[in-house]
């Protein structure tokens, strides 16, 4: 019945994934009234942004209660007090609402995270606020992440947090460990093509921190917090080492790994 509702959908689009503007397609605004990659109406309206709202946070609380394989389009639709149709001119199909959320989220992340950090330019501390930020912004989806994970896990899956789809939400958090490295005192004495590198490779290292996450079952994920807490002074420490002219080399052999093996691997476009 919900393939059938989804060819009554009406293409096009207008808003962004929660209250703000979700980057575009190379990390920009997405156009105003254009669709978001994946056929992700973008609302134009205070009223068609408050429907979007709804639609996603009814399918949340569904994903948490039924589970994200018995959840339907139809069921979202019914539960948030709209025609499926609607649903459908929202997010084309259910793995986009999960998109939806992850643009969310990592929105309100980045915010939460540059919050904290506002007052420290020790890059091992900022580097440890992001991820704690993170973790603090995450912890009320932990219960149902596993879920999730088992579809983001296919390489071919749109939730892939390397696919195309992810990349608005991804960019944004590049974006935020671009800013944890450039507002910290590091920045300055390291080398200019690594400073561009390292925002990826953080990034990279948030995704072992989520991986580690989804699967930790401590009170309060006091595991992945402690693992957060003892590898960032480490990770800090290995990129302070690369400034050194006697680490020049290693630090070359790994900027041609990363750039050879690592970035090819993630979506740098979002599908149109």
């Amino acid at each position: 019945m919900d393939d059938l509702a989804a060819t009554n959908r009406t293409d096009g689009g207008n808003g962004t994934a929660g209250a703000p503007a979700v980057p575009g397609p190379e990390g920009g605004p997405a156009p105003e009234g254009g669709p978001l990659p994946g056929g992700r109406a973008q609302p134009k309206t205070d009223k068609s942004e408050a429907t979007r709202a709804l639609i996603l946070e009814t399918a949340m609380r569904l994903f948490q209660e039924r589970g994200y394989e018995k959840t339907t389009m139809r069921a979202i639709a019914t539960e948030a007090g709209v025609s499926v149709g609607n649903a459908y001119y929202y997010f084309s199909a259910k793995e986009f609402l999960i998109q939806g959320f992850y643009d969310r989220m990592t929105y309100e992340h980045a915010a939460d995270a540059r919050r904290r950090m506002a007052h420290t330019r020790d890059f091992s501390e900022r580097l440890r606020i992001a991820l704690d930020s993170w973790l603090d912004t995450a912890a009320p989806y932990h219960e149902f992440s596993a879920q999730f994970f088992r579809t983001a896990a296919d390489p071919t899956s749109s939730l892939s947090p390397f696919s195309n789809e992810s990349h608005p939400a991804r960019a944004t958090a590049v974006e935020l460990f671009r800013d944890v490295l450039q507002g910290s005192e590091l920045a300055p004495k390291l080398d200019a093509e690594l400073v561009e590198l390292l925002p990826d490779v953080l990034w990279l290292y948030l995704m072992i921190v989520v991986l580690y996450w989804v699967f930790d079952r401590t009170p309060d994920t006091e595991r992945t917090r402690e693992f957060v807490r003892r590898s960032t002074p480490l990770a800090a420490r290995m990129i302070n080492l690369s400034r050194y002219r006697v680490f020049r080399p290693i630090v070359r052999d790994a900027k041609g790994l990363i750039q050879d093996f690592i970035l090819p691997t993630i979506g740098k476009a979002a599908v149109k």
